[in-house]
């Protein structure tokens, strides 16, 4: 299975970074393999809430959603994909308030721990975010100078 996701999310990576203008996107779009990458490996390995086997644990399948989504709407364009990703950490930031609300867990120490995973995650998701919108600033620049 690790195979495969990471074949896929080579290719993936590969598709994206070869829209590439300016250094920015490339790291974007780096950033937001990689997170993707961690995001499913770690699901599928012991699951970020409670185990593997927590049913919580698919709603990070829709924080993926929403960037795919965003990326297929925004063809790729930085300015669209800074929209996207955005899009996916706010959705990545919801994830263990969903859950909370859905489940109602008794708060402890591996809640709080959750939910610091999930602002990392979100926290990348926003960096990567940053780096398109800087990479469609510099790319429209770029049009202006061969104007």
């Amino acid at each position: 299975m690790a195979g495969i996701v990471l074949l896929i999310l080579g290719l993936l990576y590969l598709l994206i970074a070869s829209r590439a203008r300016t250094g920015a996107y490339k790291v974007a779009a780096g950033i937001t393999v990689a997170a993707s990458l961690l995001l499913v490996w770690g699901n599928l390995a012991v699951g970020f809430i409670g185990s593997e086997d927590n049913p919580a644990n698919l709603l990070y399948a829709g924080a993926l959603i929403v960037g795919f989504i965003g990326a297929i709407l925004a063809k790729l364009q930085p300015l669209g994909m800074a929209k996207a990703l955005f899009a996916t950490a706010f959705a990545q930031f919801a994830v263990p308030f969903i859950a909370m609300s859905i489940w109602r867990p008794e708060l402890n120490r591996g809640v709080l721990m959750v939910i610091v995973l999930n602002t990392i995650f979100a926290g990348l998701w926003v960096v990567s975010g940053w780096l398109f919108r800087r990479a469609g600033a510099a790319g429209s620049r770029l049009g202006q100078q061969v104007a």
